[in-house]
């Protein structure tokens, strides 16, 4: 059984006159309608895991089978074995970028706790330590930050496999 819904579409002539109206219809079917319920977010304990667990690894968080990473700082556009794409629109990632920036600075704060609860190592030392955590940890991180947020993309609302879509 199919769903219709009804808008007018107004067309305008070359002297942007109101020429004429148009009745369109737009069927919905079950299946696209099955399609869509697909991208619900999951809630399944086991899928989110799973979904995690990929992302650590640095895998599809769909399929698991293919590798996000085409060469280093580099992801691919789509996984290789389920075709979902990862790079969907400009300044989608912002989201991996800022979560490499957060995930820094705890890093950063957690060493300077360490480093003044555990050592009596002398300011310089400390800020060179931190200073080399600071470049080093954000470059080693940039592939997970950037899987961990196409995971959560992926549990929230779900991969595309077509452009455009989503």
């Amino acid at each position: 059984m199919a769903s219709v819904i009804y808008w007018t579409h107004a067309k305008l002539d070359a002297h942007s006159s109101l020429c004429e109206s148009q009745a369109q219809e737009i069927t919905i079917t079950e299946s696209s309608r099955l399609h869509h319920h697909e991208f619900e977010m999951k809630r399944d304990r086991r899928a989110i895991g799973l979904t995690l667990w990929r992302s650590l690894k640095l895998q599809c968080p769909v399929c698991g089978q293919a590798s996000i990473v085409a060469r280093p700082f580099t992801l691919k556009h789509r996984c290789d074995s389920c075709r979902v794409i990862f790079k969907r629109e400009e300044g989608f990632f912002v989201g991996a970028i800022m979560a490499n920036v957060v995930v820094t600075e705890l890093f950063i704060v957690a060493i300077y706790m360490a480093c003044i609860l555990f050592t009596s190592l002398n300011e310089s030392v400390m800020l060179t330590i931190l200073f080399v955590a600071g470049i080093t940890f954000p470059l080693a991180f940039y592939h997970h930050a950037w899987a961990f947020w196409l995971a959560m993309d992926h549990l929230i609302e779900g991969l595309s496999r077509t452009e455009g879509e989503l």
